[in-house]
């Protein structure tokens, strides 16, 4: 059975740091990209981070760069999302998506809530 299982949601305040982790099983993680997606109330959901099974294929999305860094351990079966210096604009549900394109499978967590507030 697949299961992708993000924590380390939470509230904290402008400037803060947290890191989400995603946990997988069921499936042959090293041979799947991982992202992280978020979504905003009443916004669509966008890709936040991404990278290929190996480090150096990293890209992020333009409002994050330099703050969030993905990175994974393929012995734990576990991608990282860590955020530093978040801003209010960074709440939403984060999302861990695994996919491989051939052949194709997709797979979603449940969604971690971050809210950045003061």
């Amino acid at each position: 059975q697949v299961q992708l299982v993000e924590s380390g949601g939470g509230l904290v305040q402008p400037g803060g740091s947290l890191r989400l982790s995603c946990a997988a099983s069921g499936f042959t993680f090293n041979s799947y990209a991982m992202r992280w997606f978020r979504q905003a109330p009443g916004m669509e959901r966008e890709l936040v981070a991404a990278m290929g099974d190996v480090p150096g294929t990293e890209i992020y999305a333009g409002s994050v760069k330099g703050r969030f860094t993905i990175f994974r351990d393929n012995a734990k079966y576990t991608v990282y999302l860590q955020m530093n210096t978040l801003r209010p604009e960074d709440t939403a549900v984060y999302y861990c998506n695994a996919i491989r394109r051939t052949p194709f499978y997709e797979f979603w967590g449940q969604g971690t809530q971050v809210t950045v507030s003061s």
